[in-house]
């Protein structure tokens, strides 16, 4: 049945205790998943092997500033780390009508930490099995848990993409690129079409995993000595930081050319950033071009690097009342709110407030686009038709870039 949308968090977050799901992984590699450990602080972590602790801190929220604490929390009885029912009542005390939902352990490589890979693939599939066979099952238009792509070979990468399809998740999110390289490959083209072909939204939160190797597969690099910051992308990403590095790369790779209707969602990057990044990187690839087909054979691109950047990309923001006002510089239709919740970023349960305030004076039609028609649109959620201004308002509402 459809639902109104009003207000989505398109960034909020799953705390899970693990002995909640890994159950559900194969007993060969049970041994293997994360596992609770309690603090002498009287806290809560989490271990896995080759990684430092998990501690359960400033993953909670609902709390004043003065309140916050780096350990001594536990899982039980927190804001945001209950059943499903109960998230939905957090969500209705919040006023938010649903959450794109990312695991916290699982999304920045914590698990990666297991070595081998296909222990690793297992202990994903049994938290995507977790998601959709549990979790979502109270009201999957409500509760939109991003499933975890194990990037350890494209034909992992893939099958998990088919599996959390056909359970019914409304997208994944991504740690690195599904061929498992620090670079986009050209294997990598199975999955942009499979996403494609399923109908499968993908997301980032913030951004991938930082892995040791190089940035691009150049097709010839220099002999001689070169000088400093020659690398082309890496180039292009130096007014951006590690949050633009990734989707640089991507549009350098031509991706965005081959698969024109993909985009990516990468979450919690803010955006007041963007205006001044999107120009910069104009300028610097416009000076950097000649030399880069001459030494590196970088084909030229067929449009600005920005372009890429508004159209194929969908960028997340939290508390960012200067990406609001700058929000034409960036596109009104690139742009997804999120609370964060349950984490100390967001204003749990205060979201109203902060959103009345962030939005003062924005026309109601692009502030419903932005806190919910363009989550309603790029999740493929039902929405039905408001009696007033509303969501659904909002995503008609013609996109400024």
């Amino acid at each position: 049945m459809a639902r109104q949308y009003a207000m989505i968090s398109a960034d909020s977050h799953l705390e899970i205790a693990p002995e909640r799901w890994t159950g559900r992984v194969p007993e060969k590699w049970r041994d293997r998943a994360p596992r609770l450990v309690k603090l002498p602080s009287g806290g809560d972590g989490v271990v896995v092997e080759n990684r430092p602790l998990y501690v359960l801190g400033l993953a909670i929220t609902g709390r004043p500033y003065q309140e916050h604490q780096l350990y001594g929390l536990q899982y039980e009885g927190n804001f945001g780390a209950g059943s499903p029912e109960h998230r939905l009542e957090e969500q209705d005390r919040d006023g938010v009508d649903a959450e794109v939902l990312f695991t916290s352990a699982g999304n920045g490589g914590f698990w990666r930490g297991i070595k081998n890979d296909e222990a690793y693939a297992a202990v994903v599939h049994a938290y995507n099995e977790f998601l959709a066979d549990e979790y979502c099952a109270p009201d999957r238009e409500r509760l939109l848990a991003m499933g975890i792509i194990p990037n350890t070979s494209i034909d992992v990468s893939v099958a998990e993409l088919g599996y959390c399809a056909r359970a019914g998740l409304k997208g994944v999110a991504l740690n690195g690129f599904p061929s498992g390289k620090s670079f986009p490959t050209p294997e990598d083209d199975r999955f942009w079409a499979a996403s494609l072909e399923l109908n499968m939204p993908l997301t980032v939160h913030v951004s991938f995993v930082q892995q040791d190797g190089p940035v691009f597969r150049y097709v010839r690099v220099p002999t001689e000595e070169v000088a400093f910051g020659a690398d082309p992308v890496a180039n292009l990403t130096r007014f951006g930081g590690g949050i633009a590095r990734n989707a640089i790369q991507l549009v350098m790779a031509g991706v965005f050319d081959r698969f024109p209707t993909l985009r990516v969602y990468w979450a919690e990057t803010q955006i007041g950033w963007l205006p001044h990044f999107l120009p910069q990187t104009d300028d610097n690839y416009e000076r950097m071009r000649y030399w880069a087909e001459r030494e590196f054979d970088l084909k030229y691109l067929p449009r600005q690097v920005s372009s890429y950047l508004r159209d194929n990309c969908v960028w997340g923001f939290l508390k960012d009342s200067f990406g609001v006002r700058a929000r034409y510089e960036i596109g009104v239709g690139s742009v997804m709110w999120g609370s964060d919740f349950p984490h100390s970023a967001g204003d749990w349960p205060h979201s109203r407030e902060l959103i009345s305030e962030m939005f003062a004076g924005v026309p109601d039609g692009e502030r419903s686009q932005m806190i919910a028609g363009n989550a309603v649109e790029f999740f493929h959620l039902d929405q039905a038709a408001p009696a007033g201004n509303g969501a659904a308002a909002g995503r008609a509402a013609s996109q400024v870039s």
